[in-house]
């Protein structure tokens, strides 16, 4: 299919799983008429790798600056057409990188003017009670079943070509 269109759009997000002392790091998305808790996170810019843009948006949205310890896994999200914020009139593939996270730094903050408008700690035992989206409960299952060992440190990998 080289030089056909494809029928969907793509959006790339790296989000961060940050989880200290049997609480969870979550970010409050309230865009569009639409809220919920989610992951700290959002889309790559141009040129950005996602540990990077999962960092960035950790500092953007909570506060703390962090250190990633290992990726979790990758989902995939599909909005429909008809349940894209701006009526796009095609589908909408979220791939998301999910990444394990450690504080270095920093102090709870909220975003001042971005697509979340609180950040907060919350016990794992309440996050089944909180209004949150879907990439929350993903998240937490690749958690669940990942490794033991899955701590190292990541760092960004480049092509050398």
């Amino acid at each position: 299919m080289s030089g056909t269109k494809q029928p969907f759009d793509v959006r790339v997000g790296a989000y961060a799983v940050v989880i200290q002392d049997g609480h969870i790091l979550l970010a409050h998305w309230h865009q569009h008429g639409n809220s919920a808790w989610t992951l700290p996170g959002g889309g790559l810019e141009f040129g950005e790798d996602a540990p990077t843009a999962a960092v960035r948006e950790v500092l953007e949205e909570t506060g703390y600056t962090v250190e990633l310890d290992g990726l979790l896994g990758v989902d995939s999200h599909f909005i429909p057409p008809a349940k894209r914020m701006h009526g796009e009139g095609r589908m909408l593939h979220a791939l998301r990188v999910i990444y394990r996270a450690s504080i270095t730094g920093g102090e709870l903050a909220s975003e001042a003017a971005g697509s979340t408008d609180e950040a907060a700690w919350f016990p794992l035992a309440e996050v089944p009670g909180l209004e949150r989206v879907g990439l929350v409960d993903a998240a937490l299952e690749l958690l669940r079943s990942a490794p033991e060992d899955s701590t190292a440190p990541l760092r960004p990998w480049r092509n050398p070509r």
